[in-house]
């Protein structure tokens, strides 16, 4: 698999691993998974022998799970392009002549979102087109070349977790602490919006459940939340809450946000630093409307449930920052 050295990369392997399988990773750091093998290298740059690089990290393997991406609110749209387009239609094409029988395309729900409310639907096309930002759009044409692969003997399937968090998530949970604490996490509009998050021991499961699933369910594309819609302010008071720090008190109109996140994203892409900027449009359409699932599908073909609710997770995040660090 590629992308182990990721917060939930690192949750895939391990469970897969637990399970009894052999698991060979690929990425630029160490996995830090026991039990695991892990190959370093990047997916911008195949490989030129077949024992070396990407090709010895998939050779001998019955299945590929591609998880590596790059992951940003701003940046240089052509790296966004190396690595979600071209990257993912190396590892692609490498698995292919390997012999892998099975792929799993690790994607989002931003492939599908053009900014309206999502109120119960299922997993919509992927669209390049209408999706907000270079990460969604880069993503959304890496899940079409994927399914674009399915074939007899290359069973493939996309799954879109939403919103994975944890205890030990630097991606979303550190960043909303960081801001809480120091009184920069508002709240836009009303904070009502409903929104679906997946656990990412859930997360873990269901991918699990897909890559077993995939000869009888490939050429889909499915989105994995814990299927417990809940208002923006009480996710933000329930990570905060277990984290120690006070919610957000102090509102934002959501339409002022969004403007303010597209001048933001402007100054970002000429600004030199690797810092995220404070606000997006994107980030601000994500934290003012609705967007939750139908998980019927979801539960039905992967025979996956979550084992995890929000608030165990949130009890497990309690925990986590009890612990002296």
């Amino acid at each position: 698999m590629t992308g182990a050295s990721g917060f939930l990369g690192r949750a895939v392997a391990a469970r897969i691993s637990a399970a009894g399988h052999e698991v060979r990773t690929f990425q630029r750091r160490p996995s830090g998974v026991p039990g695991v093998e892990d190959v370093h290298g990047s997916i911008t740059t195949a490989a030129d022998t077949p024992y070396a690089g990407l090709a010895y990290a998939v050779s001998g393997m019955d299945a590929v799970v591609h998880l590596a991406a790059k992951v940003s609110l701003t940046g240089d749209p052509a790296e966004f392009e190396a690595v979600n387009v071209g990257g993912t239609r190396t590892v692609l094409q490498v698995s292919q002549r390997a012999g892998v029988s099975r792929f799993v395309y690790i994607s989002s729900p931003s492939v599908a979102h053009a900014g309206a409310s999502i109120m119960g639907s299922d997993a919509l096309p992927a669209s390049p087109e209408h999706a907000r930002g270079d990460y969604a759009r880069t993503k959304a044409r890496g899940e079409l070349l994927v399914l674009a692969a399915d074939a007899p003997g290359f069973s493939v399937v996309a799954v879109r977790p939403h919103l994975v968090w944890g205890p030990g998530d630097t991606q979303l949970i550190d960043r909303i602490v960081d801001r809480a604490r120091h009184g920069r996490l508002p709240l836009l509009g009303h904070g009502a919006a409903l929104i679906d998050t997946t656990y990412v021991d859930n997360a873990a499961s269901a991918i699990h459940a897909a890559l077993d699933a995939a000869p009888a369910v490939h050429g889909q594309s499915y989105v994995i939340t814990n299927g417990e819609p809940r208002p923006v302010v009480e996710l933000l008071a329930g990570i905060c809450g277990a984290a120690g720090v006070t919610a957000p008190g102090w509102r934002v109109p959501a339409f002022a946000a969004r403007a303010a996140g597209s001048v933001i994203e402007a100054i970002w892409r000429h600004r030199a630093g690797t810092d995220e900027p404070p606000m997006t449009r994107f980030l601000a359409e994500q934290l003012s409307t609705a967007h939750w699932f139908d998980q019927r599908r979801t539960r039905a073909d992967l025979a996956w449930t979550p084992s995890v609710s929000l608030d165990e997770g949130f009890e497990r995040l309690a925990a986590h920052y009890r612990v002296p660090r």
